[in-house]
């Protein structure tokens, strides 16, 4: 197990996800952002079936940072209720994962 976490977002345009990605890694909570356009998202909201596309978000940072992530992700994105979920990562190539730390390293933190 390791300290880094990959974080799922989905947003409604790429315009969206584009803001939304440079303000995390602008803010140290985010050490990357890939964006994926083209993503279609069938789910329920409010009794109603939606077919919708979407542009997904994957997000590398610590798990130190999740927290604020979140906080920011909500403060700044379009939906009520946006999808913020994280998985741990278990393995990875060690440069990578103390590349996603460093540039995550909250200010005045500890890293």
């Amino acid at each position: 197990m390791t300290d880094v976490l990959v974080v799922l977002v989905t947003a409604g345009s790429g315009e969206e996800a584009s803001g939304i990605a440079e303000a995390l890694v602008l803010e140290n909570l985010a050490a990357c952002v890939n964006i994926v356009a083209g993503v279609r998202s069938v789910y329920t909201w409010k009794g109603e079936v939606c077919n919708d596309e979407e542009v997904l978000m994957v997000v590398k940072t610590q798990r130190e940072r999740f927290e604020a992530l979140k906080e920011r992700i909500r403060e700044i994105h379009s939906y009520d209720v946006p999808e913020i979920v994280a998985f741990p990562v278990t393995h990875g190539l060690p440069d990578y994962l103390s590349w996603v730390l460093e540039a995550t390293r909250s200010p005045g933190g500890s890293r």
